[in-house]
């Protein structure tokens, strides 16, 4: 998979992925509206080109507010991202070219007031998210938020999400209706984050087209 040109979709106005861009940054602005006042610290997994935080964060009240770190490993995307960046103006957004499926990357920018999971949850095995969510509990803040995202295709796995979420002390605070092709969901943490365990791999990213052959392989065996 070509991730750079991968983005190109979400240049198509009724596409699904620029559909679901409008509905999380929807749900990016309403964190930050509804934020208390002072520093926000938010960090992106997977951030790719950061379409859905930097097209907020452009022309959003609380830009100055917020500290973000996107870690995404495709320096293609990174580039994008910093210029970005770069072109509206956010110096507190810092752009990190890496594996983001890695904890160690968010040692010093944890516990976040809004952790993005944006383009992740489609691409990795249901191990890896089950534990990716666990780790959650490691990156959010009491009070804080997680927005994530997961296509609605068979199997449906966005209400065994929300349950994992709300296993681990997680909140459901908005949902995307069933009856569309993508799953986007809001969630707050209300307990106190655990520490994050150093060393640790979340997820290993295969890419859903990886994913979506092995199951056709399965069911023709």
């Amino acid at each position: 998979m070509d991730w750079r040109t991968w983005h190109d979709r979400y240049e198509l106005p009724e596409s699904g992925l620029a559909r679901r861009l409008q509905v999380v940054q929807q749900q990016i602005r309403t964190v930050l509206d509804n934020s208390p006042s002072g520093a926000l610290q938010v960090i992106s997994l997977c951030a790719g080109q950061g379409r859905d935080l930097l097209g907020v964060l452009a022309n959003h009240p609380r830009r100055r507010d917020v500290r973000a770190r996107l870690v995404e490993l495709d320096a293609r995307n990174t580039a994008v991202a910093e210029e970005a960046a770069g072109a509206a103006r956010l110096p507190g957004v810092e752009v990190v070219t890496a594996d983001a499926s890695l904890t160690d990357h968010y040692r010093d920018v944890v516990p976040a007031d809004l952790v993005l999971v944006c383009g992740v949850f489609g691409n990795i095995t249901d191990e890896d998210i089950e534990r990716t969510v666990g780790v959650c509990a490691q990156l959010c803040r009491t009070g804080g938020t997680v927005i994530w995202t997961r296509h609605r295709g068979a199997p449906d796995r966005v209400p065994l999400i929300c349950k994992w979420f709300e296993e681990r002390g997680f909140e459901r605070r908005w949902l995307s209706e069933p009856n569309v092709d993508f799953g986007v969901g809001v969630h707050r943490f209300t307990r106190q984050p655990q520490q994050l365990a150093l060393g640790t791999r979340m997820f290993t990213f295969v890419g859903y087209d990886v994913l979506r052959d092995a199951k056709t392989q399965a069911r023709h065996a």
